[in-house]
């Protein structure tokens, strides 16, 4: 007697993802670090020297984190309402932070309590940043004004109200101190320089500006706000080069990788999007679990820091190159007894005899149902096993299995009103996957035919066979539709080739298609006999 071979689930093929270099490096992260902070995390910052620890602005508090810290290392809690925007000065020794109260706040990172405090905004304070000659502040408000304060005096220098609504983000030059750029919610940038009394440069975004970024040559400027990223050529004046869209929901950090060749955007769909800088296309896709707020990335791209607005902070550490490596996640396989025994080159002799031992069988519970010809158990748990895992491939197998026994319409009888919907939802939900269509049509034609006696007396039953009846409608109009345009773009290539004419060896002549030697010769008679 035969032994039972179990039921083969077919490999269908997939659509996997390419492979492309940027794949590689951005997936070559360690398992995100999450932290709980005590509010939303706002703001994210990079110390620009080693160890190059990093400011996390949240509610009330700025921690200070290590590179691989999971304590912070420092707070600053010194604010009476919500901090924001805790930036580091370039020798990393200061760091500077607004506040809902309005006041401006400088720290030394070593110490606790405020060097200084600058008083003068009438709103909360967003946005907050060293010059680059280390000696001044420029900040941003929602009372419209941007201001420049002198650090070792503790006065205003200069105050602009040239925005209508908040100002939101903004940055200064790295290559000189009189240069600072400024984003608000009346869709502008704009560009000032301390050595005159306004603007010298502004552009208009479109959507209320939340964020803005200076690439290191500084001759482009990137804006974030609504759905949009948009590049803008600062040595053309402020023309735009190019506009993005990939988010489905508001922008609301930019961040650049440490060679300046990717782009990174943050919004509140929970995504990231890594563009390159060449072409501007996406060319990686990170998820995250809730709206994101903040983003900074370490120096040489060490980390991967994200703030979301569910009060966690995700850390992204790279792998070693030794982590790196792929490993199998299962161990090496231990020689067995006879490589002890004989040696590992060991070959057997003519004589010797080998022992077989019978290898138990482990047979899945659909197929030991199927073993005891229990056809009817054998497709219910299938269906089970592909609903709970999510593999309909399973539950095609055994259906196929059955059509070949010729047992498929014996299992699909004799079912309740529970038991024949949990079927019909599995072909709603599976009929029209072009790898499972022709067995599923089958076994959707045998219910149809089983039970139509019975349709009209359960409404959920007839509630499904409708809904079943206008996919396949919707189905077979796709085809139409899709039958149409390759008929249309067949006509499209044909009449875009380039004719060529044929060459005839002889002349045609007439509408009878004869050659003029055929022309003069009669048709042959009839001849009735």
């Amino acid at each position: 007697m035969a032994s039972f071979k179990p039921t083969k689930i077919p490999v269908y093929p997939k659509l996997g993802e390419k492979i492309t270099e940027d794949t590689l490096y951005w997936k070559n992260y360690k398992v995100p670090v999450q932290i709980k902070e005590f509010g939303a995390v706002s703001n994210i910052d990079f110390s620009p020297v080693a160890p190059y620890n990093f400011a996390v602005t949240a509610f009330t508090r700025i921690h200070i984190y290590g590179s691989f810290s999971q304590e912070p290392v420092k707070t600053f809690t010194r604010f009476k309402d919500t901090a924001y925007c805790g930036r580091f000065r370039s020798d990393g020794q200061l760091l500077v932070a607004g506040c809902e109260d309005s006041v401006v706040r400088l720290f030394d990172v070593s110490g606790k309590v405020a060097l200084r405090m600058f008083k003068g905004h009438t709103k909360a304070v967003h946005i907050t940043d060293f010059t680059s000659d280390r000696y001044q502040i420029l900040t941003g408000s929602d009372d419209y004004t941007c201001r420049l304060w002198d650090i070792p005096n503790a006065v205003e220098l200069t105050s602009y109200q040239e925005h209508t609504d908040y100002i939101r983000c903004g940055v200064t030059s790295k290559l000189n101190r009189d240069l600072f750029f400024t984003g608000a919610y009346d869709h502008t940038l704009k560009v000032f320089d301390a050595r005159t009394d306004k603007s010298v440069m502004s552009m208009d975004h479109g959507q209320p500006v939340e964020s803005l970024l200076l690439y290191p040559s500084e001759g482009l400027l990137v804006s974030a706000g609504g759905r949009y990223v948009k590049v803008w050529d600062l040595l053309k004046g402020g023309q735009p080069l190019v506009s993005l869209k990939n988010h489905h929901k508001t922008i609301t950090c930019l961040a650049l990788s440490s060679n300046g060749q990717r782009l990174l955007s943050a919004s509140l769909d929970r995504h990231v999007k890594v563009y390159s800088t060449t072409n501007y296309k996406v060319v990686h896709n990170f998820d995250y679990a809730a709206a994101i707020l903040s983003l900074a990335l370490a120096p040489k791209d060490e980390s991967i820091v994200v703030g979301m607005s569910n009060s966690i902070l995700s850390i992204k550490h790279r792998k070693n190159p030794e982590e790196s490596k792929e490993v199998t996640g299962q161990q090496r396989r231990r020689p067995s007894y006879r490589v002890f025994v004989k040696g590992k080159n060991y070959i057997p002799k003519q004589d010797d005899y080998l022992v077989s031992k019978s290898v138990k069988q482990h047979l899945a519970k659909y197929d030991k149902q199927l073993k005891r010809f229990s056809v009817s158990k054998a497709l219910d748990t299938a269906l089970e096993t592909s609903t709970r895992g999510r593999k309909p491939d399973i539950a095609v197998a055994v259906i196929t299995e059955l059509d070949r026994r010729g047992t498929l319409k014996n299992a699909l009888a004799g079912r309740d009103e529970e038991q024949l919907s949990r079927l019909l939802n599995f072909l709603m939900g599976n009929m029209f996957d072009t790898r499972f269509t022709p067995i599923l049509v089958t076994a959707a034609e045998l219910i149809l035919d089983i039970y139509q006696s019975v349709i009209g007396q359960s409404a959920v039953i007839d509630r499904q066979l409708i809904k079943l009846q206008e996919l396949l409608e919707r189905e077979i109009d796709y085809e139409k539709n899709l039958l149409e345009i390759l008929g249309m773009l067949d006509t499209m290539f044909a009449s875009s080739l380039p004719r060529k004419e044929v060459p005839c060896s002889g002349i045609i002549s007439g509408s009878n298609g004869l050659a003029q030697g055929e022309a003069s010769t009669s048709r042959p008679q009839l001849q009735v006999t």
